[in-house]
């Protein structure tokens, strides 16, 4: 059966703050808007403050973006990381696996989250009022604070189309409407965590050729853990695909990336990704391959610089290309998955 949720409708959200200066005026802007940034998140976040301290970086100090000391992504698991005191409107939560500390994301104005995705997904894949959005999530689904789910939600809200939803683990009505779709030529987005893109594949075999096939990464110790090649091969093959797309996102993060096949992410132009050395956090690249670093001008009350534990290609156009996870990291629900 479907999986419907509530959520809360932002069509008539107000806010003090003004998105326009995260979105627009890029990327021309960006590195001014990045380094003013800074300075506003060291001044009123007092963990990201301390932190900057230890690498005595200050907004006198700093004058380059490669200047600036990226927080660990691990502090969102131990503390609060929060720009300003404020209540927020939801706390996100990662999923993690079971025994595992969940990161948890304080988000001041969901409004900031929802023009970021909404803006994200048009920026690549054009209006989502185009498209019948299906949502295959079942892992995401079964627990709260999900952030892909709240994303996805809004995404079927704003697009209206009648055989919007979510599913669960009902396959055979996920295969008649996708073939309903099909026939009728409606522009479709089947956006789902890979094992269960996978188990819903290996059942029914068919041809989409209106429908764009998004994984989210995750095996989740559901199946046995293969390459994101050998899934794209099998979901291609069976489900009658050219390519498969993926979204790159994060729950310490309110922006994503963006693949259109091949594993070759495209991040919105409000992101910027750097590269640092393991054994030095402040040795900075922006082509190469690396440790990931992200910049996300969306996380303006939380943290916009984020030292991730991927290890990707960055290329000079600023796509890039995961290649795996450091060491001794923790794994993640969207990462879940062997490159």
């Amino acid at each position: 059966m479907t999986y419907s949720i509530r959520m809360q409708d932002l069509s008539s959200h107000s806010s003090t703050y003004q998105y326009d200066t995260i979105f627009n005026g890029l990327p021309g802007h960006f590195n001014e808007q990045a380094l003013e940034l800074f300075k506003f998140q060291y001044l009123n976040n007092t963990l990201y403050r301390e932190y900057a301290n230890l690498f005595a970086a200050s907004p006198t100090s700093v004058k380059v973006l490669k200047q600036i000391p990226f927080l660990p992504v691990s502090f969102f698991k131990t503390g609060i990381v929060a720009t300003g005191e404020f209540s927020p409107e939801i706390i996100f939560e990662s999923s993690g696996t079971t025994g595992q500390t969940p990161a948890r994301h304080f988000v001041k104005h969901l409004g900031i989250y929802r023009e970021s995705f909404v803006k994200g997904f048009e920026f690549f894949y054009g209006s989502i009022g185009d498209y019948c959005i299906l949502g295959l999530l079942p892992a995401y689904l079964e627990r709260t604070g999900s952030s892909l789910v709240w994303m996805v939600d809004e995404w079927i809200r704003i697009s209206k189309h009648p055989e919007n939803g979510f599913y669960l683990y009902d396959f055979e009505k996920l295969r008649d409407v996708l073939l309903k779709l099909e026939s009728r030529k409606q522009r479709t987005l089947l956006i789902g965590v890979s094992f269960a893109l996978l188990d819903f594949a290996e059942k029914y075999s068919m041809n989409l050729s209106h429908t764009i096939v998004m994984e989210t990464g995750g095996m989740k110790g559901r199946r046995e853990e293969i390459t994101r090649e050998e899934l794209h091969q099998i979901l291609k093959k069976k489900l009658g695909i050219s390519r498969v797309h993926s979204e790159y996102g994060m729950t310490e993060l309110l922006s994503q990336a963006y693949s259109m096949g091949e594993g070759k992410y495209q991040p919105v132009p409000w992101m910027k990704m750097l590269l640092r050395d393991e054994d030095d956090p402040l040795s900075l690249r922006q082509s190469g391959e690396g440790l990931l670093n992200i910049i996300d001008l969306a996380n303006r009350y939380s943290c916009s610089f984020i030292s991730t534990d991927d290890i990707v290609k960055l290329s000079e156009d600023g796509s890039f290309e995961i290649l795996g996870r450091m060491d001794n990291s923790d794994l993640r629900g969207c990462s879940l998955l062997v490159v």
